[in-house]
């Protein structure tokens, strides 16, 4: 038999995931399932240091933001200055030799080679090589862990 209490502990499990649910619709971003993104496809953006390409931007079932883009260096040069990054990130080496710079050590790394950078570190990345270099780069936050500003 249900009592008083069980119906208020149920009503309010409810209220909260209806609200829970409401934010994330509301954070703008879609609701990303099982795809496939073909390299062919994605959209080449020229940019002041080489190329980038974006390959999505969503909210997935755990997280409340999944970022993921391709950047290409043209031979000395970088995206940005080091600098604090929000979201945890990894990237991936797909071509090239870099610098990556991590607070205050800066290491080499060629093709193949993981990365991985935490919030709120510097961080920054320099092409180093003769040749273009290229590296995906994915970036996720967790949910309460997407600054509003972003």
């Amino acid at each position: 038999m249900m009592t008083r209490r069980d119906v208020v502990v149920a009503a309010v499990a409810v209220s909260v995931t209806i609200a829970a649910v409401a934010l994330a619709d509301s954070a703008g971003y879609p609701l990303m399932g099982s795809t496939v993104f073909n390299w062919t496809d994605l959209k080449v953006v020229p940019m002041k240091y080489g190329a980038r390409r974006d390959v999505f931007m969503a909210r997935t079932p755990m997280l409340e933001r999944l970022d993921c883009h391709i950047t290409t260096l043209n031979p000395g040069e970088m995206p940005h200055p080091p600098k604090p990054h929000d979201g945890e990130e990894v990237m991936i080496i797909k071509e090239g030799t870099v610098d990556v710079t991590q607070k205050d050590k800066t290491t080499r790394v060629g093709p193949g080679s993981i990365i991985v950078a935490m919030p709120d570190e510097v961080q920054g990345m320099h092409n180093v090589g003769t040749t273009p270099a290229t590296y995906f780069v994915v970036r996720w936050f967790a949910p309460g862990t997407l600054k509003k500003t972003d």
